[in-house]
């Protein structure tokens, strides 16, 4: 492992264990704001088609903006995994619609669901610091992902994350993607923007 590597897996542990200790009424309120302000952002970014990702372990609930933003009429979307490092399928999701157990177990569309591009993602992380950089699971789904619709097109990732996930530095490296914005229980950071 690099060194950047070994810091990030250290973060990682910290980070997912001052998420753990966080109250119910901490997670409830954070699901409340993320519909508010996810709502907002799509609007504000004219966003078609937004993904988010189904809440494993102590992730924040994002079922509640996707049901949101789909009452809006806009097109909503949840990640399938494929092989280690190689890019996301987004998959046409609603809440209530039937999942299946994905390569990493975590709930996904049916693969009879259409495959869209998003042009705003809601994004997964462990921790992150105020430049946008964003540690999350390790595998490099993400990084991937978002440079290849970056290629593609103009898009809009915020990671979504409890500000105690917050560092003062995450490590970045080259296939590192950045975030352009980071919603958390307390505030909206524009890294990027």
């Amino acid at each position: 492992m690099t060194p950047a590597a070994v810091l990030k897996a250290e973060l990682r542990r910290a980070a997912f264990a001052r998420r753990a200790a966080l109250p119910a009424s901490a997670r409830a309120r954070f699901s409340q704001k993320l519909v508010i302000e996810g709502a907002a952002l799509a609007a504000r970014c004219d966003a078609a088609t937004v993904s988010a990702f189904y809440p494993i372990r102590d992730e924040p609930d994002t079922l509640a903006l996707l049901g949101a933003l789909a009452g809006e009429g806009r097109a909503t979307a949840l990640p399938v995994t494929g092989a280690r490092g190689r890019p996301l399928v987004f998959r046409y999701w609603r809440p209530g619609d039937p999942t299946a157990p994905g390569q990493l177990q975590i709930p996904e569309p049916l693969e009879t669901a259409p495959a869209l591009d998003p042009d705003l993602l809601f994004v997964p992380l462990a921790a992150f610091d105020r430049r946008g950089h964003r540690i999350g699971f390790g595998a490099g789904h993400y990084d991937c992902t978002l440079a290849a619709l970056r290629a593609r097109k103009p898009i809009v990732a915020v990671g979504v994350a409890y500000a105690v996930c917050e560092v003062p530095a995450a490590p970045d490296e080259p296939h590192d993607q950045p975030l352009d914005y980071i919603l958390t229980d307390s505030e909206l950071i524009a890294a990027r923007a």
